[in-house]
């Protein structure tokens, strides 16, 4: 059993290398042989890992019913097991595909579902990224204000900002002081 645990975590890391080097095809099978191999193991939540990163390459190519196919049984199997990251991962992997088919209800429900439980996990990273996608998502489609608003929230929640997300905290920041803020 230790051996195809094992097996499964080289198969997991030879997926994900696979995927950052943008070969989704074999990033693809490889998280399915992965898949199967951690369910021989009984472990429902690496496999349902690796049912996320199928999802997420099949948004990639897109292949739309796949990739929410797959990230709807993803998030399933960590909501039963009480994997609240995980849940929290795939409803924040749903919500971009939900808004490019103009399912709008449906990406601000996934979004802030996700948002909501990364808050519970007190990821801040995270809940700042999907505050931020959120507000992407709200601003493109016309609600600027709203889009803005959860954009900046987003920003200064992130505890590990990029170079570029601390210039433009600065100039949030120096907005507020030359309003009085």
């Amino acid at each position: 059993m230790a051996e195809t645990s094992q097996a499964a975590n080289v198969l997991k890391e030879q997926g994900l290398r696979l995927f950052a080097e943008g070969a989704y095809a074999e990033a693809l099978q490889t998280f399915e042989q992965a898949r199967e191999a951690f369910l021989a193991t009984g472990d429902a939540l690496n496999a349902a890992e690796m049912i996320n990163n199928m999802g997420v390459i099949h948004r990639f190519e897109g292949r739309v019913e796949e990739a929410i196919a797959c990230l709807e049984e993803a998030r399933r199997t960590f909501a039963a097991h009480g994997h609240r990251a995980g849940e929290a991962q795939t409803l924040g992997n749903l919500a971009p595909i939900y808004s490019k088919r103009g399912q709008i209800e449906e990406a601000v429900r996934a979004y802030k579902e996700a948002i909501a439980l990364f808050a519970e996990l007190g990821d801040k990273d995270h809940q700042g990224e999907t505050l931020m996608a959120l507000g992407l998502m709200l601003f493109r489609i016309g609600q600027r204000r709203a889009g803005l608003t959860a954009y900046e929230q987003g920003l200064m929640l992130i505890q590990h900002p990029t170079p570029q997300q601390k210039r433009t905290r600065l100039l949030l920041k120096m907005r507020q002081r030359l309003q009085g803020g």
